[in-house]
């Protein structure tokens, strides 16, 4: 909020600069992010008078204009605005003047006449077009009241005023008026603030006579109030309303809506002003949007409302979004008569998601959507049909038409003087907790230091202990509080087991030369539909900002190709990456989905460089098994893992994936991308695997015992099988375990060979077995007699022929 050096000083005793101020005021909690001085580098700007304005003799749009600047004879000024007459009252730069951007001005000739100076518009002496009122948007700023020729014309428009941003947090909307910013700055320097009030003089005529409301349902509009205006006059403010308005960057339009302006920067309480006669009808109705229904704002945008808005209706058809901004139907013009002027209190959620659903962010919405002072409500209607009856010569209705109502009443919190010093670590006395609380405009009553403070409706953000320790670490001074450690007992943190597996995962991971990524948890419909492990629906977003980011994820492996694909753009070819996240899924009565620990992988391109002394070579499934086996290894499941090949997944290679199975449960999935969603896709070959870390952390584990060095040397024994090609090696292998007798330590499968001398739908697998006996030395009958077991069962069991 921009907040004005020169008012504020009207409404408290200000006893520093603003910078002093600003540096104040950000030390105890409200940032300042800094001070402008609309006068700098800007001189010799004055008030001028325009005497006569001719057409120039060599232009058909330059005007040769005599101006009293203040001297014995008037300045021939050259000016180019169309909007220039004789008559008014203008800023002048003089030759040697400095105006915005540091232009210097100098005499000269234009088409061969003398001009001795500039007449500006308000842009070029430093304003924003934003705030510049609309007749003068292309011409010179024309003063609408007499003022002395040759004066500073700085002065007159407020400029050597200093300007404060307050950067306001949402919990202290409270300083989002100025009212607000007094009692904060008068806190901080013990000084009360001083307001006055605008007396307000009623007609005879009840507003009743003009028109009756309703609020359909209180909760959209706790409290809502109107007035009357009659007879008024629509016409430019007076120079010193435009200077409150556009300090605070806000652009002056009339005197009714530039006076509903004026209130909300004084109070923060925004108010709204409705042409009576374009309303159409003598009843208000606040309800809620049917579907569909069409508005047309302020701002000239067509709008389709929904059952969320809450509007502002004639009885039959909106006229405004309630608190956001106003309807074109009902804007205030010239020739309006009489003006209803609203205020109220409206839903803060409904008017924050109106608000961010059409892109109407207004000053009005961003106050009720984070809260107003209800005591202020009806006692800044008050102030506003004052000031709009004087500066309208208009007629105040008898009388408030109030529908709803709140009552704002003050906050008891209890909280005692060892609390505040326990938390804060001081030895404050009674004395200064008092008056802390007095300076902060808080009633006060201490009894044995036990404080009861009584908190005003204009600090809302203030309701437990907690907060008023707050303030008073704020006013007494962040600074002056000591440094000193807690008093209570030391807890020792530690991770939980699931966090110390998940950190264990990932070391494991990274030293098999895997890189953690953090992809998006939002994803599109289609791609949370790939690479599931247990069937689920998708959780969609009620208002995605892009349809690729509509549904939360029910798999990690979409994210991780992501990254490839932009890896690949980039010509990073050699890819070996790892996420560990949530997946989220639930079922059809499910409103809020179930979170699962899932961990993915994506390996692509070569695993070993080509260089001098060997080639390159790519990655290719038994890699990426070899991954997973190692890492399920360290898990110490006491289940058996296996890998049972699957055409199930769409996604995946028919002849190239695998189901995990710890036991009968699934865990997981590994293998190559199908070759047609890899060219979809833009992807080269590509190995994925996906783990639920969460059926892991559950399944049961066996502790891991240490063993010593063996005593005895192994015996070795290798065996070549020629088997039907559709016989897998878990097989092979769960034949070598059930038979091969208590000394067998180890398999090895080291050869895989189908083609010349092996006969078609045939295929031959080479073993080492080892034998070793912990008490003693094997004999050869020993190992001879184990291993013709094996043999034997290999022939009967899966036909095997040895070769």
């Amino acid at each position: 909020m921009d907040v004005s050096y020169e008012w504020l000083k009207e409404l408290v005793d200000v006893p520093v600069s603003p910078e002093e101020l600003a540096d104040k005021v950000s030390r105890t909690g409200i940032e300042v992010d800094g001070v402008k001085h609309p006068d700098a580098g800007l001189k010799k700007i004055v008030v001028g008078k325009v005497v006569s304005a001719t057409p120039h003799p060599n232009s058909d749009h330059l005007h040769l204009c005599q101006v009293d600047v203040g001297e014995e004879t008037p300045r021939q000024i050259v000016c180019g605005a169309p909007n220039v007459a004789a008559g008014q009252t203008v800023i002048v730069a003089l030759p040697g003047a400095r105006i915005a951007d540091n232009v210097k001005i100098k005499k000269g000739k234009m088409r061969g006449e003398e001009s001795l100076g500039m007449i500006c518009a308000l842009q070029e002496i430093g304003f924003s077009e934003n705030v510049v009122p609309k007749p003068y948007l292309n011409g010179i700023y024309v003063f609408n009241e007499p003022l002395e020729p040759g004066s500073d014309a700085l002065a007159a428009l407020g400029m050597h005023d200093a300007v404060l941003d307050f950067e306001i947090t949402p919990n202290r909307a409270d300083a989002l008026g100025m009212r607000g910013v007094a009692w904060e700055v008068g806190a901080t320097y013990a000084e009360k603030p001083h307001f006055e009030e605008k007396p307000l003089t009623e007609g005879d005529r009840p507003v009743g006579d003009f028109l009756s409301a309703e609020v359909k349902d209180a909760k959209d509009a706790p409290s809502y109030q109107l007035r009357v205006i009659d007879h008024v006059k629509v016409q430019e403010s007076p120079l010193w309303l435009q200077k409150r308005l556009w300090l605070a960057g806000i652009r002056p339009i009339n005197n009714i809506v530039d006076v509903t302006n004026l209130i909300m920067l004084a109070y923060g309480q925004p108010l709204h002003a409705f042409d009576y006669a374009k309303l159409g009808s003598q009843q208000i109705v606040v309800r809620r949007a049917k579907n569909g229904e069409p508005l047309t704002t302020l701002d000239g945008n067509e709008h389709e409302l929904d059952d969320q808005d809450i509007v502002i209706t004639n009885g039959q058809v909106p006229v405004a979004l309630a608190g956001v901004m106003g309807g074109l139907n009902s804007e205030i013009a010239p020739e309006t008569t009489t003006v209803v002027i609203e205020s109220a209190s409206f839903n803060p959620v409904n008017v924050r998601k109106t608000a961010l659903k059409y892109n109407l962010r207004s000053e009005a919405s961003s106050r009720f959507e984070k809260g107003t002072n209800l005591a202020d409500i009806n006692r800044a209607l008050d102030a506003a049909v004052a000031w709009m009856a004087e500066l309208s010569e208009g007629q105040v209705a008898k009388g408030t038409v109030s529908p709803t109502s709140v009552s704002a009443e003050d906050v008891v919190v209890d909280i005692s003087l060892d609390h505040i010093n326990h938390v804060l670590g001081t030895d404050l006395t009674q004395q200064q907790v008092t008056q802390i609380f007095e300076q902060l405009g808080f009633d006060v009553t201490e009894s044995d230091g036990l404080f009861a403070v009584a908190v005003p409706p204009r600090r809302w953000d203030i309701h437990i202990k907690a907060d008023l320790v707050e303030e008073v670490a704020r006013i007494y001074g962040f600074d002056n509080l000591p440094s000193t450690l807690p008093t209570t007992t030391m807890t020792i943190g530690e991770y939980t087991s699931q966090q110390k597996r998940i950190r264990r995962t990932r070391h494991l991971l990274e030293g098999l030369g895997l890189t953690q990524v953090i992809t998006y948890a939002l994803t599109s419909a289609e791609a949370a539909e790939q690479f599931k492990l247990q069937p689920g629906l998708p959780t969609k977003v009620d208002s995605p900002m892009t349809t690729d980011h509509a549904v939360l994820r029910m798999n990690m492996i979409s994210g991780l190709l992501n990254v490839i694909k932009y890896n690949q753009a980039r010509k990073e070819t050699d890819v070996a990456i790892y996420e560990q996240g949530r997946i989220f899924t639930k079922t059809g009565d499910q409103v809020r989905p179930t979170e699962i620990e899932y961990l993915g992988g994506a390996i692509t391109g070569n695993v070993v460089a080509k260089d001098w002394h060997q080639s390159a070579k790519a990655v290719d499934f038994f890699y990426a098994k070899g991954i997973v086996t190692h890492l399920l290894g360290d898990y110490s499941l006491a289940d058996p893992i296996r890998f049972e090949a699957t055409q199930a997944v769409a996604e995946l290679h028919p002849g190239q994936a695998a189901n995990i199975f710890v036991g009968d449960q699934l865990v997981g999935i590994l293998g190559r991308l199908h070759p047609a969603f890899e060219h979809a896709e833009h992807l080269p070959a590509t190995f994925v695997f996906e783990l639920d870390l969460d059926a892991l952390f559950a399944a049961p584990r066996q502790e891991k015992i240490a063993q010593p060095a063996p005593k005895f040397p192994a015996v070795t024994r290798d065996i070549a099988l020629q088997v039907d090609e559709q016989v897998t090696n878990d097989q092979v292998m769960a034949i070598f375990h059930e038979h091969g007798g208590a000394f067998l330590q180890d398999v090895t499968l080291f050869d895989v060979y189908a083609g010349d001398h092996i006969a078609a739908g045939q295929k031959s697998l080479a073993y080492t077995l080892t034998y070793r006996r912990d008490d003693q030395t094997l004999t050869e009958d020993e190992v001879t007699q184990a291993f013709d077991k094996v043999k034997a069962a290999l022939q009967t069991g899966i036909g095997a022929a040895i070769r």
